[in-house]
């Protein structure tokens, strides 16, 4: 069987994040910056709900790049942060190292910028080994347009797997019936999905009439004609 069929799961699956550093999303012009940041910190937030082994790494933080996104390092409090030099991580003896020690074959990979690091990454994994890497597109930004769009075409024709973060979500939860993990799952859904999150809540309320998550606690007061 071709195991690039297999669905991701989270038994065989892992997740580095790359450089997402404040010099590096500066220069990014292929997607909106707030939403690069939403769709990274949700595929993270997704990660941890299903346990999914994380490398975060890390480039010339104190020199030039910056510190990562503080709302990411708040999704992994106590995870180490692997500083390298080289563009490509997979120079880095200590990216290699966590990635193997993680056991998973499905490398899902979110980072900047799409046509430097993630490809050098991607390519040098793939020529090394027989991972598996699923590029999040969406979580990921390049330089232009056009720079991550042929980085992701370049990749994808040796192979590399293009997703969505939204997509990699419901495949590791891929049934409802999965409770253990439903709410947390909806919660990630409610706070970074858009429209879907905010018809999750008029779902809940509306038609179901559960209460409002939201804290809020003043008066509702009826229309007085003036």
């Amino acid at each position: 069987m071709n195991s690039k069929l297999e669905l991701l799961t989270p038994t065989n699956s892992q997740l580095i994040l790359i450089d997402h550093q404040p010099q590096m999303a500066f220069g990014v012009q292929s997607i909106d910056r707030q939403v690069l940041k939403n769709n990274t910190v949700a595929l993270a937030k997704s990660a941890k709900i299903f346990d999914i082994p994380t490398t975060i790494t890390t480039v010339e933080t104190e020199s030039f790049s910056g510190h990562t996104y503080p709302e990411l390092l708040d999704v992994f409090p106590d995870a180490p942060l692997l500083e390298r030099t080289s563009m490509n991580s997979w120079d880095d003896k200590k990216v290699r190292d966590a990635l193997a020690a993680n056991g998973r074959k499905k490398i899902v990979v979110s980072g900047l910028w799409t046509e430097v690091c993630n490809l050098s990454f991607a390519l040098s994994a793939l020529a090394d080994t027989d991972y598996e890497i699923y590029m999040v597109s969406d979580a990921s930004g390049g330089t232009s347009k056009e720079a991550h769009d042929m980085a992701m075409m370049r990749m994808m024709q040796v192979g590399v797997i293009p997703v969505t973060w939204q997509q990699v979500l419901l495949e590791w939860q891929r049934d409802w019936a999965r409770r253990d993990t439903y709410d947390a799952v909806i919660d990630v859904v409610r706070e970074h999905s858009g429209a879907y999150g905010m018809g999750v809540d008029y779902a809940y309320t509306m038609v179901h009439k559960a209460a409002s998550r939201s804290s809020h606690t003043g008066q509702t007061l009826a229309p007085v004609k003036a």
